[in-house]
């Protein structure tokens, strides 16, 4: 006797960060319980080549997916650093109210720079996102480096160092 084959079918996942709704592939939609989905946030960002991972989490017979990392794109930072110009960049870990996270941040300044500017820069980046990163979740950071609100804030306090061409989140992800 011959055994029924199993068709995939696509089940909605609602991503409640960014207001959308995306389909994944699966048999059973218990299936999709702990799935990775990758976002692609060019087009929601004008241009600005940024990738989102999510966790997918099923309760019931409905599908949610959580974010866990935001990563730009190496190719969109090769088309911003110019000749005549240094970046900054770093990584460290954060705690934030629920959960450790790691935060690589990147600036580039307008002209080249001393050294000891470009660690000013550094300490300074890091010493006001660990404070930024303990009154908020990991979900209101997300939610401020999409918006932009976070790289906004950075760059204004760094500004007071040395003036930025480019101040962005380059990796945010959650621990654990």
């Amino acid at each position: 006797m011959a055994i029924a084959k199993r068709k995939k079918r696509f089940f909605d996942v609602e991503i409640p960060i960014l207001n959308k709704e995306t389909q994944l592939q699966a048999y059973d939609i218990k299936e999709l319980d702990g799935k990775f989905l990758s976002y692609d946030l060019t087009r929601l960002l004008r241009g600005k080549n940024m990738l989102a991972q999510f966790k997918v989490s099923v309760s019931g017979d409905k599908a949610i997916a959580n974010p866990r990392a935001l990563k730009i794109m190496p190719s969109f930072l090769k088309r911003m650093v110019r000749k005549g110009t240094h970046q900054v960049d770093d990584s460290f870990e954060v705690q934030t109210k629920d959960s450790k996270a790691i935060i690589k941040p990147f600036a580039i300044t307008r002209r080249k720079v001393p050294r000891a500017i470009r660690t000013a820069l550094r300490n300074k980046a890091k010493e006001e996102l660990m404070f930024y990163a303990l009154e908020k979740t990991a979900v209101q950071i997300f939610e401020d480096i999409i918006r932009g609100s976070l790289q906004k804030e950075l760059s204004l306090k760094l500004k007071k160092i040395y003036p930025l061409s480019l101040c962005e989140i380059r990796i945010f992800k959650i621990k654990g």
